[in-house]
């Protein structure tokens, strides 16, 4: 059976009518079984407003498709759980199909709408986290101000400080501060281990988990600034007004996009002491986006003809991206963002940019890794061997995730319980208690 690759339908948000009402859950688990089932004009009528012009009724019905080619016929709702978010009721419902089991996330408002939809791969609820090591102390913070402020937590090692601080940025998509996905924690275990480490961490929701609503309804305008720049400055801002903090020693971590996106804020603040890069893509995002369902689509060692047709379709509206700006709507979908998004990523890059600047740099790369390869680790060598205050290192055994496992790495490997290396733990901490502050 073909690993099922995410399948992400953005937030949405705005007034629509409605027929009876029927408790949120009762709503979701019928919208979960008439998408599976293919009846997508009943889902569609659940819609609120957006949710219709972002989705049309079309696209769903080729997404939810592919997912039954893959994964085959509605079995039955297994089961369903919910909370409350930004006035929603968000319910997952997790579902059985022939050949596999897929959580259908759907949004609800108060007068029973739907306002959001996302289709991934069950995911195990994730257990309790353990414990803090000893002396270990975690601090709720708030990062940025007005509308748009996000909560955090900065954690710190043993002892009064001052310490270094490193400002965790995340990868693609609503990441939360633990940069949660299924049983793993990656970002807690990063903050966990540098603190066990003598180091402290600020990590924080991302803007589009915590304000998905209203993300989504600006989805047309929102680039890469709004999504992760701003943020990350601000951390960085109040890491340096910290008290507990070493304001001359406050370096970036960027994993995947944040990674990609690490150069882009050292240029923008040119006081950090350093940034660190896990996984940080350098080609285009739109090439490397094929190559990981081209990836995934062969995991079987098969690529069928209705995976062939969808990877067709892909490579159709990537192309979108490289053309003229006259070729395609600035807001036209692509895989649950609008191409203008896409256009304003690819106008960057990562590597460009990190040869211009002269702070000291950490890339580190997990050879298993199939969602930034090799491919791309090989852009930053290029760029910046020998330069003496770059330091890059691959692990053979680590995924995406840092985390170890064996064989050929696939979706399915982020449903099992695991931890960041501590080799990648070591060497982190090694290398920020060796940058020294900067001289001014």
């Amino acid at each position: 059976m073909k690993e099922i690759g995410r399948l992400v339908l953005l937030l949405a948000v705005v007034p629509a009518v409605v027929g009876p009402a029927a408790s949120p859950e009762e709503r979701a688990r019928a919208v979960a079984q008439d998408l599976l089932e293919g009846r997508i004009d009943a889902v569609v009528a659940t819609f609120d407003a957006t949710m219709k012009a972002a989705l049309p009724a079309a696209q769903l019905e080729g997404t939810t498709r592919q997912l039954r080619d893959q994964a085959g016929a509605f079995v039955k709702v297994v089961k369903t759980r919910s909370q409350k978010l930004q006035g929603y009721d968000v319910v997952v419902v997790t579902c059985q199909l022939q050949q596999a089991t897929v959580d259908v996330q759907v949004s609800v408002d108060a007068e029973g709408r739907v306002g959001g939809l996302w289709i991934r791969p069950a995911q195990a609820e994730a257990p309790p986290p353990s414990p803090a090591p000893p002396g270990v102390r975690s601090l709720g913070v708030t990062v940025g101000t007005g509308e748009w402020k996000l909560p955090g937590t900065l954690t710190l090692p043993r002892g009064k400080g001052p310490f270094p601080g490193v400002v965790l940025v995340h990868g693609s998509g609503p990441q939360d501060r633990d940069e949660t996905i299924g049983p793993n924690r990656p970002f807690r275990d990063l903050a966990m281990g540098l603190a066990e480490r003598g180091i402290a961490t600020l990590r924080y929701e991302k803007r589009t988990k915590q304000h998905a609503a209203r993300m989504a309804a600006l989805a047309a305008s929102v680039t890469v600034k709004e999504e992760v720049l701003d943020d990350a400055l601000a951390a960085v801002a109040l890491l340096r007004k910290r008290p507990e903090i070493d304001a001359r020693r406050v370096f970036i971590l960027g994993h995947s996009l944040g990674g990609m996106l690490a150069p882009r804020i050292a240029e923008l603040d040119a006081k950090l002491a350093g940034i660190v890069i896990l996984a940080g893509t350098t080609r285009p995002l739109d090439e490397v986006t094929l190559e990981q369902l081209t990836y995934i689509a062969s995991l079987d060692g098969a690529i069928s003809e209705a995976e062939q047709a969808e990877l067709d379709k892909v490579k159709q509206q990537m192309a979108k991206v490289r053309a003229p700006r006259a070729a395609g709507s600035g807001d036209e979908d692509i895989l649950g963002a609008p191409l203008s998004y896409w256009r304003h990523l690819r106008a960057y890059s990562p590597t460009e940019t990190a040869r211009r600047l002269k702070l000291p740099m950490l890339i580190l790369q997990g050879e298993r890794d199939y969602q930034v390869t090799m491919a791309d680790f090989a852009g930053w060598k290029k760029a910046l061997s020998g330069r003496p205050n770059v330091m890059l290192k691959t692990y053979p055994a680590l995924n995406h995730l840092f985390m170890e496992g064996v064989g050929k790495s696939t979706p399915s490997e982020y449903s099992k319980p695991g931890h960041v290396a501590r080799q990648v733990l070591d060497d982190i901490a090694r290398w920020v208690k060796l940058r020294r502050p900067r001289a001014r």
